[in-house]
C-alpha cells in the first residue's frame, strides 16, 4: 500500500479515551513533559490505560535542581477506559487540541542519585518517599502532528500482529506549561515549554528493538521532535522521522542521523544530531543533565522474561545558536545483559 492510499486522520474526539480493541495488550496513553529553560528543571507524566489487563501504568518524574529526581511508578487497578485518571494522576482534556489540565496527589521517591533506579527494588527501599502535588495548565503552541492512519475506503490501518504492535495511532504537539509542582517541602513554580503525545492500540514495550526519541523546545517559535526507530534487521537503516516547528508550522524531517556518547553503564551522556527538511539542514547538540534508567519486564507464554530498558534524560540542546531543553529517551531491548542499540559503545 502506497503512502498516497493512506492518510493521517485526527479528530477532536481522539483527545478522549477510545473504545478498547479486543487485543489483550490494548494501551491508551497520554504523556507530557515540561521544562524551565532558564532554571533547567522540569518533569514528565504518563498514564497508560491497559484496561483489558486490568491496570494502568502511571509514572511521575520530576527533575529537581542539582540532578535530583522525584520519581513514582505504579500499576493501579482500573476497570474502564473512561478517563485518564489513575494512581493519583489525572490528565484532563479541557479543550481538544488547545488545553489540558494535569494534577497529581501522592508520593514520589526522592533520589539524590537517580541512577540507583537501575535496581528499582533497592532504590525504593533506600530512598525516602515524600509527598508530591502537581497542578499544571497545558496549552498548545503548535499544530497537531500525527493521528491514525486511514485507508482510502475509510478503514483504519491496523497492525496484523498485536505482539509486534507499539501503537495503531499516535500524535504529538509542542506545549506551554504553567503551574506548580511540590516535592516534599520544595516547590517549583513552572512557566515552561515541552511536548505532549497520545497513542492508542495494542502495545508491548518489546515490540520495537530500539528507538531514540528527542523532543526539544528552544522557544514557542522554534522546537523539534527527532525520532529514529530500529527494526530487527541490523543491516537496514532505522526509520527516520520527526518535525521542526518554525514560524508556527510543522515542517517534516526527511532524514536524520544521531551520534551519542555513553558512560560505562551504557547511558547516553551527550549526542549530536543532523536533521534535513525540505527547506534546510540543522545541526543539534545535546548534553544530558539528569538521567533515570527505567525498565519494563514481560514474561512470555513459554516462561522467558523479556527486558526493555528506557533511559529518560533531561537534556540541554543547542541549535542555530539557541539553547533549549527537552528529553533524550532511549529505548533498547536487553539481551544477555546488554542493551542492543547499534549505536551503543
Amino acid at each position: 500500500m502506497t503512502d498516497a492510499q493512506v492518510q493521517m486522520v485526527l479528530e477532536p474526539q481522539d483527545e478522549y479515551p477510545h473504545e478498547p480493541d479486543a487485543a489483550s495488550n490494548y494501551n491508551e496513553s497520554m504523556y507530557l513533559n515540561a521544562f524551565d529553560l532558564e532554571r533547567e528543571v522540569g518533569a514528565w507524566f504518563r498514564i497508560g490505560n491497559r484496561v483489558n489487563e486490568g491496570y494502568a501504568e502511571v509514572t511521575v518524574c520530576v527533575y529537581l535542581p542539582g540532578g535530583r529526581v522525584g520519581f513514582a511508578y505504579a500499576r493501579p487497578e482500573i476497570t474502564s477506559n473512561d478517563e485518564m485518571r489513575a494512581g493519583g494522576l489525572h490528565i484532563e482534556v479541557v479543550t481538544p487540541f488547545e488545553q489540558l489540565r494535569v494534577t497529581y496527589e501522592g508520593k514520589v521517591c526522592l533520589l539524590d542519585d537517580p541512577l540507583q533506579m537501575a535496581d528499582p527494588r533497592q532504590a525504593f527501599r533506600d530512598n525516602p518517599m515524600v509527598p508530591c502535588t502537581v497542578a499544571l495548565d497545558v496549552r498548545g503552541v503548535s499544530p497537531m502532528y500525527g493521528g491514525r492512519p486511514v485507508r482510502a475506503d475509510g478503514t483504519d490501518v491496523v497492525a496484523a500482529d498485536d505482539e509486534r504492535s507499539f501503537a495503531k495511532a499516535h500524535y504529538e504537539q509542542h506545549i506551554a506549561v504553567t503551574g506548580t509542582i511540590t516535592v516534599g517541602d520544595e516547590e517549583l513554580t513552572l512557566d515552561g515549554l515541552g511536548l505532549r503525545d497520545k497513542s492508542w492500540g495494542p502495545r508491548y514495550w518489546q515490540a520495537l528493538r530500539w528507538y531514540r526519541w528527542l523532543p526539544m523546545v528552544f522557544g514557542p517559535d522554534f522546537a523539534m521532535m527527532i525520532s529514529l526507530i530500529g527494526g530487527d534487521d541490523p543491516d537496514r537503516p532505522p526509520r527516520q522521522s520527526g518535525v521542526v516547528l518554525a514560524d508556527g508550522a510543522y515542517v517534516p524531517i526527511r532524514e536524520c542521523r544521531l551520534e551519542s556518547d555513553w558512560d560505562e553503564a551504557q547511558h547516553q551522556t551527550a549526542m549530536r544530531a543532523w536533521v534535513r527538511t525540505d527547506d534546510r539542514e540543522y545541526e543539534v547538540t545535546g548534553e544530558v543533565l539528569s538521567l533515570i534508567p527505567l525498565r519494563n519486564r514481560r514474561a512470555t507464554p513459554d516462561g522467558a522474561t523479556l527486558v526493555t530498558r528506557i533511559t529518560e534524560a533531561m537534556t540541554r540542546f543547542t541549535c542555530d545558536g539557541r539553547t533549549g531543553m527537552g528529553m533524550s529517551e532511549y529505548l533498547d531491548q536487553v539481551v544477555d545483559g546488554r542493551a542492543v542499540g547499534p549505536d551503543i559503545t
